[in-house]
């Protein structure tokens, strides 16, 4: 039972991350002006990403553990 459990949240964290790729390729293609937010993907995901990598960067040393847990659970297999 736990092992279904562990199985459908790495499917969804899979999914979760593929979606993001997709939100920043449509970005990148549809999302020129100043703007930058698409309507149907509903908020600037390149902002959002760039806000969450300057506020890990302005963390220091607790920035970094933290990219490091984060880099370890999603390369774990």
């Amino acid at each position: 039972m736990l092992d279904k459990a562990v199985s459908l949240i790495k499917q969804l964290t899979e999914a979760g991350v593929a979606l993001i790729a997709l939100a920043v390729v449509v970005q990148i293609i549809f999302g020129a002006g100043a703007d930058s937010s698409i309507p149907f993907i509903g908020g600037d995901v390149i902002g959002t990403i760039t806000g969450i990598v300057t506020t890990l960067g302005s963390a220091g040393l607790v920035g970094l553990a933290a990219v490091a847990v984060l880099y370890s659970i999603f390369n774990r297999s």
